[in-house]
């Protein structure tokens, strides 16, 4: 049945689905006209919250760059590239390649989103040199494990509010990730995903007369030459001892923030893992540049996009727009079904910002009010809200651009099969929002 569904659904989106760029463009214009009319806006107003806004997540979008390109670089050091060469060949059959790819990227995007998305890309890539397997279910399959990010390790909503000194410290104190990561219905709904995201992305592996494939050999990456080693600026490129000098500090520094400072994980200590590993892992800063070279060429969407959806974010907030939807969704609740509804919002709101922590920042002063209203659980409707931002990720092309970048496709070749993911994951977190 779901190849059936899934059919139709991959036509659709593939004729209709513009470029993520375009996608915010249009966005825009929605959020702008919206203002106008639902929030009786001037169009000067609209366009001075839109201009004054566009650069206010340049600090943001630095992190977001830095842990795709972090990520990417520890993803692509020969000792992960290996392990991954290993694993791709335990896959015998299409099928198997759909599942095993699915599962290592959500056990990546658990650990962490950046890590997760090029982890999933580059372990699709090694799976099609091996199996013949339609190569758009596959990629597809590797950006549907990004789904489970916020409930993990690093999800920024559950890591914000467990923070000292939070925006909201003062009015829900510090709620630890007992409470949120690694509460039982949190779980539940992670458990439950792990099983269901594999089993539905290989019932939708089309026919082989409908399947797409991909010549292994355009996959091959281009070997590095390196010619004989003259000059001494060479000789520091290729200097193991010198990576080794400042990597290993760095990692040391790291034991020290956990084990004797008791710090936590955020989105600087996750950058700074990620680089002191890729450092140490490829042994040489030359490796360590050309791995960059090929991690930059993802970030681009990112770097021109996300001043659009800071632009966009502006207009949300400051015309009141997302209180209001969010108001709106939430006038239906009860204490029991606030986290269905807070759910609901967020995967609305977040069409129009796809940045889990800025996310929170427009939400978390309508539903904390909502919570404490109602006597809901407010560990529960912050991580319904963390469920939200990550469950139309599926269908918000954004975040799939680095997926995209690596695998050589364009959205329209995946979200078909993400968009059937979505009503499945849907109903998954929906459930576990609210019984478990």
């Amino acid at each position: 049945m779901l190849k059936f569904i899934s059919k139709p659904a991959v036509k659709l989106v593939e004729r209709y689905l513009p470029d993520p760029y375009i996608f915010v463009l249009l966005l825009t214009l929605i959020a702008a006209v919206a203002a106008i009319a639902v929030e009786r806006q001037t169009p000067l107003a609209v366009l001075r919250m839109w201009g004054d806004g566009f650069w206010g997540l340049l600090t943001f979008s630095m992190q977001m760059l830095l842990v795709l390109v972090t990520g990417f670089m520890l993803a692509s050091s020969p000792p992960v590239k290996r392990l991954l060469q290993k694993i791709a060949s335990t896959a015998k059959s299409p099928g198997g390649a759909i599942i095993l790819v699915t599962l290592v990227s959500l056990a990546a995007s658990w650990i962490n989103w950046g890590f997760g998305l090029v982890v999933g890309a580059l372990f699709a890539k090694e799976l099609a040199r091996l199996i013949r397997v339609d190569y758009r279910l596959l990629v597809a399959s590797a950006y549907s494990g990004f789904v489970v990010w916020h409930g993990g390790l690093a999800g920024s909503v559950p890591l914000t509010i467990a923070t000292e000194g939070h925006f909201s410290a003062d009015q829900i104190g510090v709620i630890s990730t007992g409470s949120t990561i690694f509460a039982f219905f949190n779980l539940a709904i992670v458990i439950c995903l792990f099983i269901a995201v594999p089993l539905v992305n290989r019932m939708m592996l089309p026919d082989e007369k409908d399947s797409v494939y991909v010549d292994p050999k355009l996959l091959d990456d281009a070997p590095e030459s390196q010619g004989r080693i003259t000059r001494p600026a060479e000789k520091l490129e290729n200097s193991m001892p010198l990576a080794l000098l400042v990597g290993i500090p760095g990692l040391l520094f790291l034991l020290d923030h956990f084990l004797l400072r008791g710090g936590g994980l955020n989105l600087n200590v996750v950058n700074f893992l990620f680089l002191f590993l890729a450092i140490v892992l490829h042994r040489t800063p030359r490796n360590l540049l050309n791995s960059l070279n090929e991690a930059i060429k993802g970030g681009a969407g990112i770097v021109i996009q996300f001043p659009f959806y800071a632009g966009i974010m502006a207009i949300m907030v400051q015309s009141g727009l997302a209180q209001s939807m969010s108001e709106w969704l939430v006038s239906f609740a009860t204490a029991t079904s606030l986290p269905f509804w807070s759910f609901l919002s967020a995967g609305i709101v977040n069409l129009f910002v796809p940045s889990g922590g800025g996310q929170w920042a427009v939400q978390a002063p309508v539903m904390l009010p909502a919570a404490e209203a109602l006597g809901a659980d407010i560990a529960r409707v912050a991580m319904a809200v963390a469920w939200g931002d990550a469950w139309t990720n599926l269908l918000q092309p954004f975040w799939a651009l680095p997926v995209l970048a690596i695998a050589g496709l364009k959205a329209k070749d995946i979200m078909g099969f993400c968009l059937i993911q979505l009503f499945v994951t849907g109903i998954i977190i929906s459930v576990g929002l609210v019984w478990f």
